[in-house]
């Protein structure tokens, strides 16, 4: 019998959307429901750093066994996904790793996509996920996330409103902001700056998670 707190696989939304709702919730409309698509030399550089980590090649250094490209799924939360590298080390609980090709950032987006797969790590192998790191390619090194409850539970929340706004198959209008919009691959798809509709995105998705 269906768990009645899980969704069936069909229901799976990936957890990339995560990441992108946080940073954007009509950058993740956009991708996820409109399959819009555009690179940039961000992109670009992206791109290439996950090339060499999901090479699904698995090495051992150390003592630590690293697997590359994990598929990875969670039908309490809805999500599904693939893991940079997970390293493991003798009697330690799996340990994530994903890359990224900027710097560490001020909101929480990059930690909520890690947290997501450490928690479908945890349904699939039945163990604690208790930290993992984020690989930023800009300064060469790791940053240790601690997956606490206040981050599990973020994740939580930020999957279940990815999985509602999907479903509704409607992108929210644009705002304007230049830190995110100018930097962004879609900007010209998005045309953040046009005249904006009534509303501001906040309002939208209020209105969209109480009419779910």
């Amino acid at each position: 019998m269906k768990d009645p707190d899980s969704v069936s696989e069909d229901e799976l939304v990936p957890i990339s959307a995560l990441q992108h709702i946080l940073y954007c919730p009509r950058q993740c409309a956009l991708i996820h429901v409109e399959r819009q698509w555009a690179e940039n030399r961000f992109t670009a550089e992206g791109g290439i750093l996950h090339k060499r980590a999901d090479t699904g090649i698995e090495e051992r250094r150390k003592g630590v066994t690293i697997e590359r490209g994990v598929a990875l799924h969670s039908l309490r939360l809805g999500i599904f996904g693939v893991a940079d590298v997970v390293e493991t080390r003798p009697g330690d609980s799996p340990y994530p790793v994903e890359y990224k090709r900027g710097r560490p950032k001020a909101h929480r987006a990059d930690d909520v996509q890690l947290c997501a797969q450490a928690m479908c790590l945890e349904e699939m192998l039945g163990t604690r996920v208790p930290e993992g790191a984020l690989f930023y390619g800009r300064n060469r090194r790791r940053k240790v996330v601690v997956f606490d409850t206040e981050l599990r539970m973020l994740t939580e929340r930020v999957a279940g409103n990815t999985r509602r706004l999907l479903a509704q198959g409607v992108t929210p209008p644009p705002e304007y902001e230049a830190r995110k919009c100018n930097p962004c691959s879609l900007k010209e798809m998005c045309q953040p700056q046009s005249p904006r509709r009534a509303g501001t995105v906040e309002r939208w998705l209020r209105r969209a998670i109480e009419s779910s």
